[in-house]
């Protein structure tokens, strides 16, 4: 079986720190691809957001998100993939400012050419 006739399940780990996003193997639940804002591509904003005052309690925004989902869509094609499922009981149950954010993620993964199904509903829900 080649990667085109496997499934595989985008997880996204959201918190006010980081976001973090891997792409599964549903059949056998092994981490395929990654991409995170710990990355040392944005180390350097990550850092501005520490020493800033009054402190952020948010290191990442949309911009960053979806730098993140460009960077996956590459990694993605370049091993293959071009088709991932999103679990869209476990988006939909995210704070809403969590889904604003993640939503230029999905743009970006979609213009590398991967094609997210399940994305349609989040990005029009209120």
């Amino acid at each position: 079986m080649g990667p085109a006739d496997q499934r595989h399940l985008l997880r996204l780990a959201l918190s006010c720190r980081k976001i973090s996003a891997q792409v599964t193997n549903s059949g056998t639940d092994s981490i395929v691809a990654m991409a995170s804002s710990t990355e040392q591509e944005f180390m350097t904003h990550y850092r501005s957001k520490l020493t800033t005052f009054p402190r952020s309690h948010k290191f990442w925004d949309a911009k960053i998100a979806s730098r993140i989902g460009e960077k996956l869509g590459f990694r993605l094609n370049d091993i293959g993939i071009s088709h991932l499922e999103i679990d869209l009981a476990e988006e939909l149950s995210r704070p809403i400012h969590y889904r604003k954010m993640v939503v230029p993620f999905f743009h970006s993964v979609k213009r590398a050419g991967i094609s997210v199904s399940g994305s349609e509903q989040l990005e029009s829900q209120p």
